[in-house]
């Protein structure tokens, strides 16, 4: 791709973003929610990222000095005199995970606006706990409250932007929030790092706030959309309390098990297995009652009779499992077999962090343009599955440009399906059953990304094991956090022995790619299942945000100064609500 190429779809989404359709005007209200909730959509993200790795596996804490929460957590376990690194990790992706699929049922019951103030209000609660604590159960319950924030946060943002953008353009603004995942991975190195390193781990949880609080009067003000107007025990009355008490008390078991599977107790343990098989069960009987009750379903039921969705959602899973194994041990690779330092491994996984959001904005213009996304995702899979290929090429004496370069394969792969895999769920459904979909679909991404980190894990864990020579594994007794531990310790090692763990760690890496490549082709079949349907421009009107009223006029001026005088313009065209 050419830098005309390039410079072309650039100046092709900036004019898509700033044209609509008259129906669909979008003035200073739209824009300042979409901002406001792409910014909550990356403070959640920092901290989701960050947190995913250390609650899987010990290799994943290997990983933790890449972004930034986790970069500094070694320093606040230290600080705090704590000895449980594991669940100041795994308490926020517990949390966040397991709270996603009630939020379906929370924004038809309650409104998008209320339950969004709520989820952030939540973050911020736990980041204002999580910066003041004083040892570490308190850190432990400041992230609980965090993730349960940061999971509603990401799940309601993600029916708004439904709510406000038809189908067909939808692509060009998941790539904007596709950058905000990206750049969350970009920047966390250097913001971990930094603050720990000058002993200030704790703004890491205080700049939150502010931000926090600026959402809040931003969604407050131009966040004018339909609120129910049932009374509170008609509401509770309507969700589907037997459905989401099975699905998040079987989601909380499995992810019990995954926290505590190779670091608090072996595998095979009952402490492992009885939840995990406890969990699984409680999984296959959710969707049992969803399909056979269906009372204010959690999951539409096109899940079960509509293939295109079913594809969609397929791929969802299998995109999560693939993004998540090369975003954290890609970087274990430039550690262990190259020698990175933990912010040089993190500048070295820009070139992914770049091509995947870059990829996904061109993603979404070719929906828009063409109004096809099947071909789409056929060219994402094959991309991966060429990605993942190249990557198997790599051992330790591959060349600085050589592991760049082989990124950007996979990065554009990666890119397109984080795009695609949205219009099979969402074009078969009436536009009213959005919100339970979005609400699955975030649900599905989170959890398959878990399991992306815990299948890489255990590869590598087990590769470890099995291949260190024998004098470097005598210096980790009980290996349960070889990885973690071994990767600090390579570079000053003797000459030989250096270049023979690193070559262990080389063909480990490697071994998680070519399970990856499995994973992809799996996605790849999953298009088949896949029918071209029509992206209708039709919207929710029960839900749509509303262009505008006089006290977000009044906002508009205050917040712009003179560029309000402009906004003004627009606003004055706008209904009066």
């Amino acid at each position: 791709m050419t830098f005309d190429h390039v410079a072309l779809i650039i100046v092709t989404y900036l004019a898509g973003l700033r044209s609509s359709s008259p129906a669909n005007k979008r003035g200073v209200a739209f824009w300042m929610v979409f901002v406001s909730s792409v910014m909550v959509d990356m403070l959640s993200a920092l901290d989701l990222v960050s947190f995913f790795l250390t609650w899987a596996r010990g290799v994943l804490v290997a990983y933790a000095e890449q972004t930034a929460v986790s970069t500094a957590l070694p320093t606040i376990v230290d600080h705090l005199h704590g000895t449980d690194f594991i669940w100041a990790g795994s308490a926020y992706t517990v949390a966040s995970t397991a709270i996603v699929p009630l939020i379906g049922n929370l924004v038809d019951a309650f409104g998008r606006k209320p339950i969004l103030i709520a989820f952030v209000l939540v973050f911020a609660l736990g980041s204002a706990l999580s910066g003041a604590a004083q040892n570490m159960s308190m850190l432990i319950a400041g992230r609980t409250i965090q993730g349960l924030g940061g999971g509603g946060c990401i799940a309601t943002t993600e029916i708004i932007y439904a709510d406000m953008v038809p189908l067909p353009e939808r692509g060009k603004f998941q790539g904007i929030i596709a950058s905000a995942w990206a750049v969350a991975c970009a920047v966390g190195p250097p913001i971990g790092g930094a603050l720990a390193g000058s002993g200030a781990w704790r703004w890491l949880f205080f700049l939150n706030l502010p931000l926090c609080g600026l959402s809040v009067v931003v969604t407050t003000v131009f966040l004018n959309v339909h609120t129910p107007k049932a009374s509170l025990r008609e509401k509770i009355t309507q969700m589907d309390w037997t459905g989401i008490i099975v699905m998040v008390g079987s989601t909380i078991s499995i992810l019990l098990a995954l926290t505590w599977g190779g670091l608090q107790f072996r595998w095979t343990s009952d402490h492992v297995l009885a939840p995990l098989i406890i969990g699984a069960a409680g999984i296959l009987t959710f969707f049992v009652l969803e399909l056979l009750w269906l009372k204010g379903p959690t999951v539409p039921r096109f899940f079960f009779t509509n293939r295109t969705t079913f594809s969609g959602y397929l791929g969802t899973i299998f995109h999560g499992i693939g993004f998540m194994a090369v975003v954290y041990y890609l970087p274990v690779y430039f550690q262990a077999s190259k020698g990175a330092s933990a912010i040089g491994s993190g500048v070295d996984l820009l070139p992914l962090a770049f091509t995947i959001p870059a990829f996904a904005i061109a993603t979404g213009l070719s929906a828009e343009i063409l109004r096809r996304y099947r071909p789409q995702n056929y060219i994402g899979w094959a991309f991966i599955l060429v990605g993942f290929g190249i990557l198997t090429i790599l051992d330790e004496n591959s060349s600085r440009a050589a592991y760049i370069g082989m990124q950007i394969p996979l990065g554009v792969g990666l890119g397109i399906i984080w795009i695609s895999t949205q219009f099979p769920i969402l074009a078969p459904l009436p536009v009213s059953n959005s919100a339970h979909a979005l609400a699955f679909f975030t649900f599905l991404r989170s959890f398959a990304q878990s399991w992306g980190t815990i299948v890489g894990g255990t590869i590598l864990q087990n590769e470890l094991a099995r291949n260190l020579p024998e004098e470097f594994r005598t210096m980790f007794p009980g290996n349960v956090q070889i990885a973690y531990a071994a990767i600090p310790a390579i570079s000053s090692l003797p000459d030989s022995l250096r270049d023979e763990v690193r070559a262990v760690f080389a063909r480990a890496t490697r071994l998680i790619w070519q399970v990856m490549i499995g994973v992809a082709g799996a996605g790849l079949l999953s298009v088949l299942l896949m029918r071209e349907e029509t992206l209708r421009e039709d919207m929710d009107e029960q839900w749509g945000l509303k262009e505008i009223g006089p006290e977000a006029k009044k906002a508009a001026s205050s917040l712009e100064g003179e560029a309000g005088q402009d906004a003004n313009v627009e606003l004055a065209q706008a209904p009066q609500v």
